[in-house]
């Protein structure tokens, strides 16, 4: 949508207003400006003052809308007033003397716990800016080797260094201020401290907790293997005590008592053997109990206390055998378990004390 003509005749004024938004867009986008329509002139109009209340009138209708007319800025030169920056240079220089300047260019002092360093290796080494105690140490040497130069050319050029006793003026920073700083940066270096200490105390507790479970579950194979162990003596499936050693090596038995407990193996167990001995062997004996004549004949088994309960025997005690029998089973195996448990206990002792030096 072309604006309509400001003044003049239409085709003029639609011609200069194309021509000139025309190359203005051409300029910005930096491309070759072709040929105006109708004019060999690519320069754009002189604003008059005429020109001006046209815009203003234009402006005032809402008739220029953004994008219609692009600055064009120029190539910025690149002034070098070599005067104007000799006359400011001698504006602020001034000749003075060393001590109206009190100027110095000067390193760090060496460190006194370390070797002589030239100010090359210092400059080579640097600074670290994030540890604030060695920023703060390389500030106060700086200081230290300005005032290790200063003083005794002050003291030749006979400056008084020290302030007379009625003299008061207070410091950039107070002795309190730089308390504060100081206990700052002390409260820093602890808390670093105490995050190192605390990531190696989790660092021991963690491979203490490894260590602690790897303990517990040793002792609870080992009371596993015990318990099975009794259970199977209890239950005559083994008549072997080593499960009371405890850790202990059992102690190496000869060939004759190897071969003994090979037979017991192949044969019964003991518990079986004690109810055979107790009660007999049941079922068929293969006829080693038949009445035979050497059987009959033979009375080497006869009692004549035993025989049909005739013995001596006290009013109201009957079955006192089979109850005396019984009651010594019982102080026996009451006596085996108390070993077993004294035993126990000595090895829980001796684990747990074992445990503790650890």
């Amino acid at each position: 949508m072309d604006t309509p003509p400001l003044s003049g005749s239409e085709s003029d004024s639609d011609d200069s207003l194309v021509t000139d938004r025309e190359v203005g867009v051409y300029r910005a986008r930096g491309t070759p400006v072709p040929a105006a329509r109708g004019s060999g002139d690519l320069t754009p109009p002189i604003l008059t003052a005429e020109r001006v209340l046209q815009l203003q009138d234009a402006f005032s209708r809402g008739l220029l809308k953004p994008g219609l007319n692009v600055v064009l800025e120029g190539p910025k030169k690149a002034v070098n007033d070599v005067n104007g920056l000799k006359h400011c240079l001698t504006e602020f220089k001034r000749d003075l003397e060393w001590v109206e300047r009190l100027d110095v260019t000067l390193g760090p002092v060496p460190e006194i716990s370390g070797p002589q360093s030239t100010p090359q290796n210092n400059d080579q080494k640097g600074v670290d800016p994030e540890d604030d105690f060695k920023r703060e140490m390389s500030f106060y040497r700086q200081a230290q080797a300005a005032v290790l130069t200063v003083l005794p050319r002050l003291h030749q050029l006979k400056v008084p260094t020290k302030r007379p006793t009625d003299y008061f003026a207070e410091m950039a920073k107070t002795d309190q201020q730089m308390q504060k700083i100081r206990q700052k940066l002390q409260a820093k270096q602890a808390a670093m401290e105490k995050s190192e200490k605390a990531k190696q105390l989790r660092a021991l507790r963690k491979y203490g907790k490894k260590v602690q479970t790897e303990v517990l579950q040793k002792r609870q194979q080992e009371k596993a293997h015990m318990m099975t162990a009794i259970k199977k003596y209890q239950k005559g499936f083994s008549d072997k005590l080593d499960f009371l050693e405890g850790d202990q090596k059992p102690v190496a038995r000869s060939t004759k008592e190897g071969a003994k407990g090979q037979q017991m193996k192949k044969g019964p167990n003991a518990k079986r053997r004690y109810k055979n001995q107790k009660f007999g062997y049941g079922g068929k004996k293969k006829g080693s109990k038949w009445n035979t004549r050497e059987s009959f004949n033979d009375v080497s088994s006869f009692r004549a206390k035993k025989a049909h309960d005739k013995g001596l025997k006290k009013p109201g005690k009957k079955g006192s055998n089979v109850k005396e029998t019984w009651k010594t089973d019982k102080a026996e195996n009451e006596e085996q378990s108390t070993l077993m448990k004294q035993h126990l206990c000595l090895q829980r002792t001796k684990k747990r004390d074992e445990d503790e030096i650890s």
